[in-house]
C-alpha cells in the first residue's frame, strides 16, 4: 500500500467512524433528569412509585448469576443503613436467563437476608435496561452498574458499586460537582471510543507494518494521549519486528521501563508477541534476549498470573540459549527443574524432558 492510498484509508476510516459513533451516541448524560422507575415487581421493601425531589436514590442493577453483583450487596446494605434517612437504595434485577423464574429470583433475594437489606425489584419488560443502561451508554460495561440520583432529580454519578463510598458521601454532604462529573465521564467515553477506533484501524493494517507505524505516528500527533494507551506499544513492537528487529529490540527495552498499574502488561505483551512471530520470522539473538528479560519482569510483577512457573523458567531458558547466553540458559533451566520438584505428584516424563534440555545446554551427550 503506497502512502497516498494509506492516507486515504486513514481519513476515510476516521470520517466513517465519526458518523457511526455520532449515530450511536447515548441519549442521556450526567446532569440529565433521571428516567422514571418502571419496575415489574417489588420483591423487598415498600414499593416506590416515583423518586421524590429532596431525596437521594441509588439504583443498582444486578442479576442472580452475577458474582460481582452478589459480592457488592452486603456493602450496599451497609450504605443503606448508614444513610437511611437521606438515601434510598434500589436493586433492580436485569439480564436474567429465560430459565430463571420470578420464584427463583424471589428465593434468591430471601436467601440473602440482611446481606441484601434494601429495596429490590425486577425490571418491567426491559424498560429499565433501555431507559437507564442503554440511554446512558452503559450497556457494554455489564453489571453491577450503579446510578446515583441527587436531590434535584438529576443523574449525578454512574459507575461500579466499589467506587460508591466517597461519591455518595459527597452527594449527601452537597459537595458533589455534577458539572465536573459530567466532564470527566464525557472525557472517559471519548477516550474509550478513540481507543476502539484506533484498534479497529490498526487491525486492518496489521499485515502492512510500515502502514501500521505510519498510522500510529499520525494518530499520536493528532491525539497525543494515545501514546499512553496500553495497546499502542503492542502494535509498534509487532510492526518493528517485521521491519527492523534491532529497532524492535530497542523499543522493547523501552517498553519494559514503562510504569503502569498492571506491571505484567508490557512484559507479557513482549513475550506473547515474540512467541507468535517466532513461528514466521527468523528472529535475532537480541530479540530472544529481550524475551528472556521480559520473562524476568513478568515473573516478578505483583499482578502476574502464572499457572506453571516451571514452564516459564523452561521457556525463558530456551530463549537465553537462542540468545547465545549459555550460562543463563543453564541457570534458568536448573530453576525450572527445582520448581517442578516442589510440585506434588509431578510427572516423571516432565522431569525427564527438563533434564534433557539442561544436558543440551551443558553440552552433554543427549543421544538416546
Amino acid at each position: 500500500m503506497n502512502i497516498k492510498k494509506y492516507l486515504q484509508l486513514l481519513l476515510c476510516f476516521i470520517s466513517l467512524n465519526s458518523v457511526a459513533q455520532s449515530q450511536q451516541e447515548p441519549t442521556l448524560n450526567i446532569g440529565a433528569p433521571a428516567p422514571p422507575l418502571r419496575v415489574g415487581e417489588w420483591l423487598k421493601g415498600a414499593p416506590i412509585q416515583q423518586m421524590e425531589k429532596g431525596h437521594i436514590y441509588v439504583v443498582e442493577f444486578w442479576a442472580t448469576w452475577c458474582g460481582p453483583c452478589i459480592a457488592a450487596m452486603p456493602h450496599l446494605s451497609q450504605l443503606a443503613a448508614k444513610y437511611k434517612d437521606k438515601v434510598t437504595i434500589i436493586g433492580v434485577d436485569i439480564y436474567e436467563k429465560e430459565s430463571t423464574s420470578i420464584n427463583k429470583i424471589k428465593a434468591f433475594v430471601d436467601s440473602m437476608g440482611s446481606r441484601m437489606d434494601y429495596h429490590v425489584a425486577t425490571d418491567d419488560s426491559s424498560h429499565m435496561v433501555e431507559e437507564w443502561i442503554v440511554a446512558f451508554g452503559e450497556k457494554d460495561k455489564g453489571i453491577p452498574r450503579t446510578f446515583v440520583v441527587n436531590t434535584d432529580g438529576q443523574m449525578a454519578w454512574i459507575g461500579h458499586p466499589n467506587d460508591l463510598d466517597s461519591v455518595l458521601q459527597k452527594i449527601v454532604n452537597n459537595e458533589w460537582d455534577i458539572n465536573e462529573s459530567e466532564k470527566k465521564r464525557s472525557e472517559k467515553e471519548y477516550l474509550k471510543k478513540l481507543q476502539m477506533e484506533t484498534i479497529d484501524l490498526l487491525n486492518q493494517l496489521k499485515d502492512n507494518p510500515n502502514s501500521t507505524l505510519l498510522a500510529v505516528d499520525s494518530l499520536i500527533k493528532k491525539e497525543p494521549r494515545l501514546k499512553h494507551f496500553p495497546f499502542i506499544p503492542f502494535y509498534i513492537f509487532s510492526a518493528l519486528l517485521k521491519t527492523d528487529q534491532m529497532k524492535a529490540y530497542d523499543y522493547g527495552k523501552l517498553m519494559l521501563t514503562y510504569k503502569i498499574d498492571n506491571q505484567a502488561h508490557y512484559p507479557f505483551t513482549i513475550i506473547k508477541t515474540i512467541e507468535y512471530q517466532d513461528e514466521t520470522l527468523s528472529l535475532l539473538p537480541e530479540i530472544y534476549a529481550l524475551g528472556a528479560d521480559a520473562y524476568e519482569k513478568y515473573m516478578h510483577a505483583d499482578n502476574a498470573k502464572i499457572s506453571n512457573l516451571s514452564k516459564c523458567y523452561n521457556d525463558m531458558a530456551n530463549w537465553y540459549w537462542l540468545a547465545n547466553n549459555k550460562s543463563k540458559a543453564i541457570e534458568t533451566q536448573q530453576k525450572s527443574i527445582e520448581v517442578l520438584k516442589t510440585r506434588k505428584n509431578f510427572a516423571a516424563t516432565d522431569l525427564e524432558a527438563l533434564e534433557f534440555q539442561l544436558q543440551k545446554y551443558e553440552g552433554k551427550d543427549t543421544k538416546r
